[in-house]
């Protein structure tokens, strides 16, 4: 009977692969590892749960027992697969509509466990997320900002712009000036 263990602060393709090397370490047979995510082919016992969870805690993932604290990391993940990985220019529906499909629940109940565990709403984490895309593609260059903002599915480069200001208090422009400006981490958003 297969398991499945919710983990914190996997943001990238790169957590998929240490959190299924942890894993495989600790003598697991993985079927399957996502962000947030990992199916283990069985149930470990309360020893090798130990061991999983000292050897994740250590690379910077968190086991997460709780079903309102493994909602709100699906959330999270949901919001970072879809803005730094997703065709955002290609979404048809809005963010709560995509979100309720995906957990399967009334997005207005989401949004009130979000607010209340993490003192914000999912709204101003997809824009804090949306800005960090904002930073790397400048900081890469290869795009102008008609193309940013069309890829992060803004409305246009004026709303882009006016959201990116309010949020570092710099313009686009001049950030990409800046260049010594640093980029957050996701998991510290």
């Amino acid at each position: 009977m297969s398991t499945v263990l919710h983990i914190k602060n996997m943001v990238c393709p790169r957590c998929i692969k240490m959190v299924r090397y942890v894993l495989e370490h600790e003598g697991q047979v993985v079927q399957d590892v996502t962000l947030g995510k990992a199916v283990l082919e069985t149930t470990p016992d309360a020893a090798a749960s130990a061991r999983i969870a000292k050897a994740l805690e250590e690379e910077g993932f968190l086991l997460l027992d709780d079903r309102k604290a493994q909602t709100v990391e699906a959330i999270k993940n949901f919001v970072i697969e879809t803005v730094h990985y997703g065709e955002l220019d290609e979404m048809n529906e809005n963010f709560s509509t995509l979100l309720s499909q995906k957990l399967q629940k009334d997005y207005h109940l989401l949004s009130k466990l979000f607010s209340e565990t993490e003192n914000s709403t999912i709204e101003q984490f997809i824009i804090q997320q949306k800005i960090e895309r904002v930073k790397e593609l400048l900081v890469y260059g290869e795009l102008t900002l008609s193309e940013i903002a069309w890829k992060l599915g803004y409305s246009s480069v004026a709303h882009l712009s006016g959201q990116f200001k309010k949020v570092t208090g710099l313009t686009p422009s001049h950030f990409k000036q800046l260049k010594e400006e640093k980029r957050r981490p996701l998991d510290k958003i």
